[in-house]
């Protein structure tokens, strides 16, 4: 059984960090510690609010980071 939930997810970001950062910038980043999955997504954007082990969200306003969260 292929069960990906049991990856652990990057420890100790510290997500309000991300907020100001250029978009490029903040993926980099996430990538560098872990994040197996970045996802951008304009300010309102309609998502489904599937939980996503691994996955980092970026909401990004004119290539800024304004909002950052897990799943």
């Amino acid at each position: 059984m292929n069960d990906t939930s049991q990856h652990p997810e990057p420890v100790d970001d510290d997500f309000e960090a991300y907020v100001g950062l250029a978009a490029e910038t903040a993926e980099a980043r996430a990538r560098e510690l872990g994040w197996t999955t970045v996802r951008s997504l304009p300010p309102d954007a309609i998502i489904t609010m599937e939980y996503l082990v691994g996955r980092i969200n970026f909401s990004v306003k004119d290539g800024e980071v304004v909002r950052c969260w897990k799943g």
